[in-house]
């Protein structure tokens, strides 16, 4: 600033990141190309980063390289997401914290610290020109209008999209102010080019005005940022009104040549007016800015001066008051251009670009990978939720129907007295093979295991909240209120504490349910294990009924309901295919050469659109149709079970009928109907706890996230604080260093004043009050703190002895004599 009179945007500095490391980790994990097919690509983005980064000199060779690396970015944030896993650190280019490094996981971050040093160097290669030639001001001007383009491009575009807090010196108001500061230095060499190619007075004289307005707007955002110095509003504010008064300056000789004399003087004395005020600010602008000031004062005063005299001697034309002067017009000459290779990156790079190919072309974009998860989420929730879990609750209903009809238990008993039925030999059979209990039990331990597991995370990120707050309470406490003023924990971090109750809920929920199954594998436990013994166990649980000569009548509808039964296995073992058939087919389903097909396709036909996931929906919809027809199987399964179940009814009705007053069998029909209702349950505890697995792993996924989260927090809070902590320190010592110097200057200022008065009276002499010597012998000796006339007046000393009798004043004065307290001040006549 001590070399120039307009200023410049400082660069960013940062510390070196491999950021291929990151990319090839990412590219490993997340997706199914291998990272060796981007070696090359790989090797290119950390040259780019390091060539960008290392762009601290004004040199045209540095725009591609800044610009260069920000198209990238730019490609790579439809690839990549934006947390990619760099921490990219940077430090602050303005303001009162440049040693402090602002680190976040953030392409988006990154793109800004990218821009921001493209938007500097513009600024300083307009510094660096030639300014006292017409092609090198007009050239500075369009740097200078480039640079505030990137400020703009990054206020509008850049920084919202961001999703964390911007660094403090590319706050809203911190930009808005260099981008009208770059436009002010643009058209001040825009007026600067005027001046020198000759122009008319009128036109230079809008050129200044519209400078000083910019000037103007530039201070007041500037006055409301945190980063802006108060160095550069000085000499904002400077500037503005050295352009008011040389914008009045030039309409004075506008108006000169036109005779316009009493305007001319009004005018001249503004631009005076103006000088003066900008003069105010000369303790904090630099000597350039503050010699032209004063050079421009000099020139208006003699115009002045000679103006006043030809118009009191010669025109004599009244001289209007400043509210009476019509508003000097503007003429803007600039605005803020967005670099195309800023505003469309993307249409820099190929095999015809400036910046060459783009990176990790072949790599399919993360937005189509998050579609493809998207779509099988979809389609897993209509396949299990909409049609599986229908269909196995319509086979849940006929279970219970059997069950209460004590079906197939008591036609079993009738049709074989003796030994065990075919069907609760294959029931057995299933068990035994499948491992029965210890299937179960093996299960139920796992999930449990899951559900600790869930919960010991969810607990450790509660643990750190709880932490992170009694830190902050402490913290707030011991500093106070008014100087610990950052939001409170919960209010920082609302989001996560709602999560709170939410995993709660979920695990509360989980707990009941897994009760639950535990209930029936209580239940039902003594009967799984005779399930899965030996056939010998089952024929001693299993009593044998005498055997009987069934009636005509009772055998005709025996035969009825064992036809019911029939089409009821037959309607479980269909639906079962079904069933399967339907999970082979979701299974089957890959959306993913369907979506690259329409990505292609998009890439292709709209080269500027960003491909987002919300793009497919249509495709989403079009392929989810292709499950309508199992979606209106559920009806017909449903309308096909009531009719099934209304004749199994009323079979069982006329069976029961035609053995009314048949007890032989009744105990056979109860061990049997137990074991049948065993086997079905059996079936309904795996059905839980596969979905209880499954709800637990998902569950997984959330409560890891959320202790990320809580960590991400509560280390960032912990910085936060440290920093706060550090600051208030700083400020303390300052100002204990403050107040030390404060007393000691008025120390010395005491120390170099007289102990009173010693300037000369204003009005007639007051008389000194005389002393007198008391009526009573002296005392041998001088009393310490006594006044003798040996001693002279002497003002300010110790108080006296109070048992010694004190002086009399003289007749006429109001003096007193004795003991003098300075607390009383001194009082003459």
């Amino acid at each position: 600033m001590e070399r120039s009179n307009i200023l410049f945007l400082p660069f960013r500095r940062t510390h070196s990141v491999t950021l291929s490391v990151a990319i090839k980790q990412y590219i490993s994990t997340k997706y199914d190309q291998h990272p060796d097919m981007f070696k090359n690509d790989l090797q290119l983005i950390d040259e780019l980063r390091s060539d960008a980064v290392s762009v601290l000199e004004p040199h045209v060779s540095g725009i591609k390289k800044l610009a260069g690396y920000a198209a990238h970015l730019v490609w790579m944030g439809g690839k990549f997401p934006i947390d990619i896993g760099v921490d990219f650190t940077w430090y602050p280019a303005l303001g009162y914290n440049t040693q402090r490094p602002t680190s976040q996981n953030n392409l988006r971050f990154e793109l800004a610290n990218v821009l921001y040093n493209l938007a500097s160097l513009y600024s300083q290669l307009a510094i660096s020109l030639n300014r006292s030639t017409s092609e090198g001001l007009k050239s500075a001007c369009n740097y200078f209008c480039l640079s505030a383009g990137v400020i703009s491009f990054l206020r509008t575009n850049v920084v919202p999209e961001l999703r964390s807090a911007p660094p403090e010196d590319m706050d809203e108001m911190t930009l808005e102010s260099l981008e009208h500061l770059l436009l002010a230095q643009a058209q001040e060499c825009f007026w600067q080019k005027a001046v020198k190619d000759g122009l008319k007075d009128g036109s230079i004289a809008k050129l200044a005005a519209r400078v000083s307005d910019l000037y103007d707007q530039a201070g007041e955002f500037g006055v409301k940022s945190d980063s802006i110095s108060s160095e550069w509003i000085h000499h904002m504010t400077a500037k503005h009104f050295h352009f008011a008064a040389a914008a009045q300056y030039r309409q004075a000789c506008d108006c000169l040549e036109k005779r316009k004399y009493g305007e001319e003087v009004a005018r001249l004395k503004d631009s005076v007016a103006c000088v003066n005020d900008a003069l105010k600010e000369s303790r904090w602008i630099n000597k350039i800015v503050l010699g032209d000031l004063n050079g421009l004062k000099n020139k208006v005063q003699e115009d002045l001066k000679r103006a006043e005299k030809d118009n009191d001697m010669i025109y004599l034309i009244p001289v209007p008051p400043k509210s009476e002067l019509k508003t000097i017009e503007r003429a803007s000459m600039v605005s803020a251009k967005v670099p195309k290779e800023v505003s469309d990156p993307i249409s820099m790079l190929g095999d015809h670009g400036h910046f060459g190919q783009p990176l990790f072309a072949k790599l399919v974009p993360f937005a189509v990978h998050l579609a493809a998860s998207i779509y099988a989420e979809r389609r897993d929730r209509l396949v299990n939720h909409s049609i599986i879990d229908e269909l196995e609750s319509l086979t849940t209903k006929i279970h219970d129907l059997l069950q209460s009809l004590n079906l197939p238990g008591s036609l079993q008993a009738l049709e074989r007295p003796l030994g065990l039925p075919p069907g609760l030999v294959s029931h057995a059979e299933e068990i035994r093979q499948q491992d029965g209990v210890y299937r179960l039990q093996r299960s139920m331990e796992d999930t449990a295991k899951l559900k600790a597991n869930d919960r010991a995370v969810y607990s450790e990120g509660v643990e750190l909240l709880e932490s992170e707050a009694a830190e902050d309470d402490r913290a707030r406490v011991r500093h106070g209120t008014e100087r610990w003023t950052r939001q409170t924990s919960k209010e920082a971090a609302g989001k996560l504490y709602a999560q709170i109750g939410e995993i709660d809920g979920y695990l509360k929920s989980a707990s009941s349910s897994d009760d639950l199954v535990q209930g029936k594998m209580r239940e039902w436990d003594r009967y799984l294990r005779m399930l899965g013994g030996t056939d010998r166990d089952l024929e001693k649980f299993v009593p044998s009924s005498r055997r009987a000569t069934m009636r005509p009548n009772v055998e005709r509808e025996a035969g009825k309901l064992r036809s019911s039964l029939n089409e009821v296995n037959r309607l479980e073992s269909r639906r079962r295919r079904k069933i399967e058939s339907l999970r082979e087919k979701a299974k089957a389903d890959d959306i993913n050469p369907a979506i690259l097909a329409e990505a292609a396709r998009l890439e292709r036909e709209y080269p500027m659109q960003k491909i987002e996931p919300a793009i497919f929906e249509d495709l989403f919809e079009r392929r989810l149709e292709r499950y309508n027809v199992d979606r209106n199987l559920i009806t017909e399964e449903s309308q096909e079970q009531e009719h099934l179940s209304s004749r199994l009814q009323e079979a069982n009705a006329a069976f029961l009928k035609a053995r009314s007053g048949d007890s032989s069998t009744k105990e056979r029909e109860q061990a049997l109907q137990k074991l049948e209702n065993a086997y079905f349950k059996y079936k309904e505890i795996i059905a839980n706890l596969d979905v209880g697995r499954k709800f637990y792993n998902d569950l997984a996924k959330i409560v890891n996230r959320f202790r990320d989260e809580c960590k991400s927090f509560v280390y960032q809070r912990r910085l936060e604080a440290s920093q706060i902590e550090a600051d208030l320190s700083n400020a303390m010592s300052s100002l204990n260093i403050s107040q030390t110097n404060v007393l000691q200057h008025q120390k010395q200022q005491e120390n170099r004043q007289p102990p009173y008065d010693t300037r000369a009276p204003t009005a007639q002499p007051l008389t000194a009050p005389i002393p007198t010597r008391a009526a009573v012998p002296p005392p041998p000796a001088p009393i310490p703190g006594m006044w003798t006339p040996e001693m002279g007046i002497k003002f300010g000393g110790p108080p006296q002895v109070n048992n010694v009798q004190q002086p009399q004043p003289q007749p006429g004065t109001k003096a007193r004599g004795g003991p003098w307290d300075p607390s009383r001040g001194l009082q003459f006549g």
